[in-house]
């Protein structure tokens, strides 16, 4: 499929009024950071399940589908919360978004390290879940406040580097404490950090410069953020707010799938490795995610009329690392798990290109409902992904022991050849609309007008 890059469009600026306030760099990177940690919390409790799905299916007695429906329950909850966060937080601003994230996740992570039925289980993903969508648009709605326009797009890229950092914890330190500890210890860590971040986001960030630290933002000042209506209508009917939502809808969702929920059986169970292979394997997959991140950032700022073509490169190189994990039969070597984390870790950073089209085709008082609704695209796409492989393992069986067998982990994960094919028809698509536009605009202002 041939697609156009979408070229950018003027946003529409804001009204004259005082000049803005200039903040002092070391105020936004201290309100920055605060948020990142928040992100980085969010994602430790995003992923925390994936990590210990061997000792949630035993704690729980699930069977495959019914282990996937924990994470796609909090991943549901997560997409379908995207527009509505996105319209509230055009209305009230970041800070009391992520504050109640991190509450809504500490509970939830405190409820799931004494859960012992399945539902009670499910209720606890569901908060991670609702709070995880809190969090990470309202942290990205921080950074156009905050910093110069030139650094918007490699904060943007490193706010999604330095979050993944939680899903190191999760892989290293959350393992180590699940087996040193047991279950009840490691979650109830998680619900503690995530009080300490929520301690750090009340004391040191602000909606907006001109907020001091020593007190609350005023309420009347979140109100300021956006005028009453949200503009819901015209950033639905955006084709740049939908090039962005296919862009991440088309490149992380099989790493998500795979870190938060089958890559873990499918490294231990099925290719056979050890617990501590699969740790190294996850940490390469984030490693590889913060060196391309910078990248991406600074390339889509220094070539922005690229950035689909960068999109469509990038889905094709992963749809070739799924190709030489699930093809081949038998145990992939180790250096070929490798190539996969690598390459399936670079659509994530991709992925908030999406950011990057909302931005450029809504202006600032619409930006968090098109932030909002990009940032559904992979969730929708990784649930999906996820509850289909759990129903394919267990149409397949488990053998006698209640593991599935490589083969069939490699027939079930083939499902991921579906959201990828459904995810680069929609950017095409999108991208002709916006090209085909961008011509009519051109020919009209090049047609004379009545003499």
């Amino acid at each position: 499929m041939s697609v156009a890059p979408a070229p950018s469009v003027p946003v529409i600026p804001a009204p004259p009024g005082p000049p803005a306030r200039q903040p002092s760099v070391r105020r936004a990177y201290l309100v920055w950071g605060a948020a990142v940690l928040a992100y980085v919390v969010a994602v430790l409790d995003r992923s925390s399940l994936g990590v210990a799905g061997l000792e949630a299916g035993e704690r729980f007695g699930a069977s495959a589908s019914v282990l996937a429906s924990f994470v796609v329950v909090q991943l549901l909850v997560y997409a379908g919360l995207q527009l509505p966060v996105g319209i509230v937080l055009d209305r009230l601003g970041p800070r009391r978004l992520i504050a109640a994230g991190g509450v809504l996740m500490a509970v939830g992570q405190l409820i799931m390290a004494f859960a012992t039925t399945t539902a009670l289980a499910l209720s606890a993903r569901a908060l991670v879940g609702a709070g995880d969508a809190l969090t990470f648009v309202s942290v990205i709605r921080l950074v156009p406040v905050w910093f110069p326009p030139r650094r918007v797009p490699l904060l943007t890229q490193l706010t999604g580097i330095l979050g993944q950092l939680g899903q190191v914890i999760s892989a290293v330190p959350l393992v180590l404490l699940l087996h040193a500890r047991g279950w009840q210890t490691a979650f109830g860590s998680a619900a503690a950090l995530g009080v300490v971040m929520l301690v750090a986001v009340l004391v040191l960030v602000r909606d907006r410069p001109g907020v001091p630290l020593r007190r609350p933002a005023a309420a009347g000042a979140a109100r300021t953020l956006a005028p009453a209506r949200s503009g819901l209508g015209a950033t639905v009917r955006e084709p740049g707010t939908w090039l962005g939502y296919w862009t991440h809808f088309l490149t992380p969702f099989s790493s998500t799938m795979f870190v938060l929920l089958w890559g873990f059986p499918f490294l231990v169970s099925g290719e056979g490795r050890s617990t501590a292979q699969a740790s190294a394997l996850f940490t390469v997959n984030v490693l590889s995610t913060i060196v391309a991140g910078p990248l991406i950032g600074e390339f889509t700022a220094r070539r922005p009329a690229w950035r689909v073509r960068l999109v469509v490169v990038v889905a094709m190189t992963t749809a070739a690392a799924w190709v030489l994990i699930l093809v081949p039969a038998g145990p992939r070597p180790l250096w070929a798990l490798t190539v996969f984390m690598v390459v399936i870790a670079v659509g994530q950073p991709t992925s908030l290109v999406g950011f990057d089209f909302a931005r450029s085709h809504n202006p600032p008082e619409r930006l968090g409902t098109a932030t909002g609704l990009v940032n559904a695209g992979g969730f929708v796409a990784a649930l999906a992904t996820m509850l289909g492989i759990g129903l394919v393992l267990d149409a397949v069986g488990a053998d006698a022991s209640g593991a599935y067998s490589l083969d069939a982990y490699r027939l079930a994960m083939s499902v991921v050849a579906v959201p990828w094919v459904v995810g680069l028809v929609g950017l095409g698509v999108c991208a002709r609309l916006i090209r085909n536009r961008s011509r009519n605009v051109l020919e009209n202002l090049a047609r004379p007008g009545p003499s």
